[in-house]
């Protein structure tokens, strides 16, 4: 058993964990901590970054939080440059940062369109790329981007978000084509939905005591019959970022309760 564990510990690692100032990036910095990794974060912030630190502190976690803007590209390697001074060079690179917005296409600016493919698919480009030499000089890294199911699936007012996701599933793939053979895997977390404060207007019970329709359209796509929870992304994120994944290449892991094999119930 010791041995076992001992695949999945990330004692002495240093992870950073792009956008964990809360929500599914906070609860993936959270489950490298409890494997032994240091933790490095950012936000664009000030106001959260605060929150963020109090709310680390409070689980035990003496986290490094930075306000940075990942889709610039100077930020981010002065950022990683003092990861590696105060902690250390990075171990590990959640690339979780992103943005969604729900505009149907024919009403979509082009800057908003490149707004989300800049944070969603551009942003994890420049990190990898801060991150790799790091990785590259030790013989070893580990990678995870933070995909959706919208990497494999379109849906109205997506068109943004669903060509980033993509986009950043090829990019997965690629960078474990380029530079697998040097000790770094590249995976993806593609997630599905999940229960945190920002979707919880869209779980509310109705005024007639049914549930709200598309938390009702969930359940009913969801052969798991509920929604994630940010803690079903735990065990994932340790995984893909532990010597337990070493084989794990190019791969993208869908914590999805089911969604992305179902063809739902026939009417």
């Amino acid at each position: 058993m010791e041995k076992s564990n001992q695949l999945f510990s990330l004692e002495g690692k240093t992870a950073l964990v792009t956008g964990a100032a809360y929500g599914i990036g906070f609860a993936m910095a959270e489950a490298l901590a409890g494997a032994g990794a240091r933790i490095a974060f950012n936000c664009r912030r000030q106001d959260h970054l605060e929150t963020a630190l109090a709310a680390y502190k409070e689980k035990g976690i003496d986290a490094k939080g930075y306000i940075c803007d990942v889709t610039d590209e100077k930020a981010v390697q002065d950022m990683v440059a003092d990861i590696a001074r105060t902690l250390g060079p990075v171990d590990i690179l959640v690339n979780n940062a992103g943005i969604i917005k729900r505009i149907p296409m024919h009403e979509m600016a082009v800057d908003e369109f490149r707004q989300v493919v800049d944070i969603d698919l551009t942003a994890p480009f420049i990190v990898a790329k801060a991150v790799l030499p790091g990785m590259i000089a030790k013989g070893r890294g580990k990678i995870i981007n933070v995909c959706s199911m919208m990497s494999e699936l379109g849906r109205e007012t997506v068109s943004a978000y669903a060509a980033a996701k993509g986009g950043l599933k090829m990019l997965t793939r690629n960078i474990a084509s380029e530079y697998g053979a040097l000790g770094i895997q590249c995976n993806g977390i593609g997630p599905g939905y999940i229960a945190t404060p920002q979707t919880a207007p869209l779980r509310e019970t109705q005024p007639d005591g049914s549930r709200h329709p598309f938390d009702s359209f969930i359940i009913a796509k969801t052969p798991a019959g509920r929604w994630g929870t940010p803690e079903d992304l735990a065990g994932p994120t340790v995984f893909l970022a532990s010597e337990a994944s070493d084989f794990v290449n190019g791969h993208i892991l869908y914590v999805d309760g089911g969604i992305l094999a179902y063809i739902g119930k026939q009417p």
